[in-house]
């Protein structure tokens, strides 16, 4: 029995597939929702900022901070980051003025010990050159007594700044300062007596 004749098999090519169509742009990410609680802080701190910028500053200036605007800044950083912790708000200014006090202090312990471990440079370090900002604060006190000023004790110089600068009571010296009323006192009679050495020897 003969085997019949099949025809060939054509096999016909599978449709190309559709080409992929490109990357549409991006999904916008979604902006961070803001709460009332985070707009009352951005409100607080701003405000807080504009009524009390240049008296903190000058406070770091008087206190002696070689960098003032930085100590300052790290003030207000400090208070935005703890607002929500404040009991009360209408305190803002007296915690921000703490901490510029603390701020200053920490600062200028940390250069006298830096200075006290350093090796002897082999050239006479560069001055330190205040900013214009600072400069324009300090240039309608005299300049005779702000030197004398930076040299007295810590304790002395911040009672000082803080009763016959800023006008504060000494209840508000005790808090910015962390010390009792009759501490306050005594750095502040003290200090008066000291400056007022410093100033007879420099006539």
């Amino acid at each position: 029995m003969r085997p019949r004749h099949r025809p060939p098999v054509t096999l016909r090519p599978a449709p190309a597939a559709p080409p992929p169509e490109p990357p549409g742009p991006p999904a916008p990410l979604a902006a961070p929702v803001a709460g009332p609680a985070d707009l009352e802080r951005e409100a607080g701190v701003a405000r807080l900022f504009e009524l009390h910028y240049s008296s903190m500053l000058r406070l770091a200036v008087l206190l002696g901070a070689d960098d003032p605007e930085n100590v300052v800044a790290e003030a207000y950083y400090q208070i935005y980051r703890r607002w929500r912790r404040l009991k009360d708000v209408a305190a803002a200014e007296a915690y921000l003025r703490s901490t510029v006090c603390n701020l200053t202090r920490m600062r200028i312990r940390h250069l006298q010990v830096a200075r006290r471990h350093e090796e002897q440079p082999a050239s006479p370090p560069e001055p330190t050159v205040a900013s214009a900002e600072s400069t324009a604060l300090l240039r309608e006190d005299q300049r005779v007594l702000i030197d004398a000023l930076q040299q007295l004790p810590a304790r002395q110089r911040e009672a000082l700044v803080l009763r016959h600068w800023l006008g504060l009571k000494e209840a508000e010296i005790a808090a910015a300062m962390g010390i009792s009323r009759g501490s306050v006192k005594t750095h502040t009679s003290r200090g008066i007596a000291a400056l007022t050495q410093a100033m007879e020897a420099r006539r």
